[in-house]
């Protein structure tokens, strides 16, 4: 369930669907052959919301040694509070 905005700086409350940018994942199981084509086993769906303001200067990526994270949009712009 959302409640927060992703960026872990960020307190903004998720209230309604109008406002900021919502992310959809796919937590994957596994990968299965099966004969000629790869199937991707879903183990569920997560969401993740940034606000407004958080997302005109960043984004939700996926990262193998930390998860979901929050990243900018531009190198020269910082996250911050």
């Amino acid at each position: 369930m959302l409640s927060k905005c992703a960026n872990p700086d960020c307190s903004a409350r998720f209230l309604y669907m109008h406002g900021g940018k919502l992310f959809r994942w796919d937590r994957l199981k596994g990968v299965k052959d099966s004969g000629t084509t790869l199937r991707k086993e879903s183990h569920g769906v997560e969401f993740f919301w940034l606000c407004d303001v958080c997302a005109s200067r960043m984004t939700v990526v996926f990262r193998k040694d930390s998860g979901i994270t929050v990243k900018a949009l531009s190198p020269s712009l910082k996250i911050a509070s």
